[in-house]
């Protein structure tokens, strides 16, 4: 088998991730998976409105946005009494709402859009082994030709709970298991509740407790989810060592199980129909100690498994493996600063301790548990609160009252916060308004400098030449022109839109002359104020090498 520069392990929605963002910027990678064939199991099925900006800015959003449903909603109900109503109402310049989309297409869409490419998944290949080098990492695979070794520069395992990578770096994975065991089905009812909505209808003792529970999710076709509910007794079985985590094999429920379960909880008579797939499952809390090993990383459930409270499982790991890809491919071509990689366990491994804890909390006591208004509960699930703020990219935190943070204030979103859409941009030869996403979509980072008319061009110009280069021109440049700009500065030679519609403004709180630098993975790097003319530059020594100088990010 031929070396690589990336060998991904474990071909789900994370491992598939990383693998086209690598290729994405031109980096040679290879993705194997130990089973022949994908599963044709909807076990991941809740889409977060952060991940769609993710899939949007890959150039995959619109494939997914053709297959997903929308998720409107839940209706709750306790002893078959309706309870409150969640309605799923993001503010309006949020760009995506939540949808639901089953695992096995998801994997199919980025299996598709990875194959534009050149890449495809090579299939019934297991890791059965790994040896870390000082430059590399050796890799032995059992393959469908029999043994083969590899020399990998970097190993990312997205190979899930039972992680063959993670046990091979010798990474510790604490946690617990939940005592109860779970049953899932693909099944059609003929219910006349909403649709787009989620139910969870339960049944509580004379004590208060919850003992019985039904969640289904709706899936793509009419009428049809996926359903959750406790494992009948006949179908039970002891938890076997190692992780109790996932799908487990063994007799599968059948739809007479489903249905039992529908007749003690359905808020409506119905009948289930249809049945696709079913499965028992177990679920466990574990969060690996570390994130990496010399060359080997961890992403998605080889780093983190929790309860699917939420949906935050599969989009947790692709954000993993968004943040990953790109330090990854700024390392491969020698350009990454001193400790680059290393930021990944700085900024993901709190992000993969909060949901584990918050899932856990909720598994156990509900969403009534959190302090928080409904509207930042929902963005916090929405993925869109989450940041990188105090982080080794950005510097130290801000003080209070600096940077929004989610909560409105007006002082625009600080430094690791999530780099906001906003509207109205106009753009000369476009006959209609630009979303800021729109100039985003780059895998490279990008540097915004808010301007009116009256702002030099050879500021301007001299700030991008001097990003740029720290850069090693890997770095997209725009201006922003104020409202107040009826024409371009003059002698501009930047590319430029206008916030004609005062958007930018308000959503960044900007002032003429400030300067933006965000990520290739949608988040603020910096802010920057006026007179600063060094800054960016500055700032993107922290993610680059000096020029002409060799990074050892590993």
């Amino acid at each position: 088998m031929g070396d690589t520069e990336v060998l991904v392990v474990g071909a789900g929605p994370v491992g598939l991730t990383a693998a086209a963002e690598l290729r994405r910027r031109g980096v040679d990678c290879r993705i194997v998976d130990r089973l022949p064939a994908a599963q044709p199991y909807a076990k991941a099925v809740g889409i977060q409105p952060r991940t769609l900006e993710v899939w949007d800015a890959m150039g995959l959003v619109r494939e997914v946005l053709d297959e997903a449903v929308p998720m409107l909603g839940q209706l709750i109900f306790v002893n078959g009494e309706p309870g409150p109503r969640i309605e799923l109402d993001l503010p309006a310049d949020v760009p995506y709402r939540f949808a639901a989309l089953p695992q096995y297409t998801t994997e199919r869409l980025l299996a598709d859009h990875l194959a534009g490419y050149g890449t495809a998944v090579e299939r019934g290949t297991e890791v059965l082994e790994l040896e870390q080098r000082d430059d590399h990492v050796r890799v032995s695979l059992a393959t469908p030709d029999g043994p083969r070794e590899l020399a990998a520069r970097y190993v990312v395992g997205c190979d899930g709970a039972h992680s063959r990578v993670r046990r091979a770096a010798g990474i510790a994975f604490a946690g617990d298991a939940f005592p109860e065991q779970y049953m899932l089905g693909d099944v059609e009812v003929d219910w006349d509740l909403p649709e787009g909505y989620g139910l969870r209808a339960s049944h509580r003792n004379a004590d208060g407790v919850t003992d019985d529970i039904l969640v289904c999710i709706p899936l793509p076709g009419r009428r049809r989810y996926r359903m959750s509910m406790l494992v009948p007794p006949e179908l039970a079985t002891p938890p076997a060592g190692g992780v109790a985590h996932g799908l487990e094999g063994g007799r599968a429920p059948e739809l007479r199980h489903i249905q039992a379960v529908l007749d003690r909880l359905s808020p409506r008579p119905t009948t289930a129909t249809a049945l696709r797939w079913s499965s028992v499952f177990r679920i466990s809390h574990r969060l690996a100690d570390r994130y990496r090993e010399g060359r080997s990383f961890l992403a998605g459930d080889a780093a983190h498994i929790h309860p699917p409270t939420g949906a935050q499982g599969m989009n947790t790991g692709v954000q993993d493996a968004y943040n990953l890809a790109w330090k990854l491919a700024l390392a491969v071509r020698g350009v990454a600063a001193d400790g680059l990689l290393d930021s990944y366990q700085a900024e993901r491994h709190p992000v993969g301790e909060e949901v584990v804890g918050r899932t856990v909390r909720h598994a156990r006591a509900g969403y009534e548990a959190e302090p928080d208004d409904l509207t930042t509960v929902l963005l916090r699930e929405a993925q869109l609160l989450l940041g990188y703020r105090g982080g080794p990219l950005t510097g130290p935190a801000p003080g209070p009252g600096e940077g929004r943070g989610g909560d409105g204030d007006g002082q625009g979103p600080a430094a690791g916060d999530r780099a906001p859409d906003c509207g109205g941009l106009e753009r000369p030869l476009t006959a209609f308004p630009q979303r800021l996403f729109d100039l985003l979509r780059s895998p490279r980072h990008a540097l915004l400098l808010y301007a009116d008319a009256g702002t030099p061009a050879e500021h301007l110009h001299g700030t991008a030449a001097a990003a740029r280069s720290a850069a090693h021109g890997l770095l997209d440049v725009h201006v922003v022109l104020a409202p107040e700009a009826d024409a371009r500065p003059d002698g501009l030679r930047l590319p430029f839109v206008r916030d004609a519609a005062g958007a930018f403004r308000a959503a960044y709180a900007a002032d003429e002359g400030a300067a933006f630098l965000i990520r290739p993975d949608g988040y603020l790097a910096a802010r920057l104020p006026a007179g600063d003319p060094g800054g960016p530059a500055a700032h993107l020594r922290r993610t680059f090498a000096a020029p002409g100088a060799a990074g050892s990010a590993a």
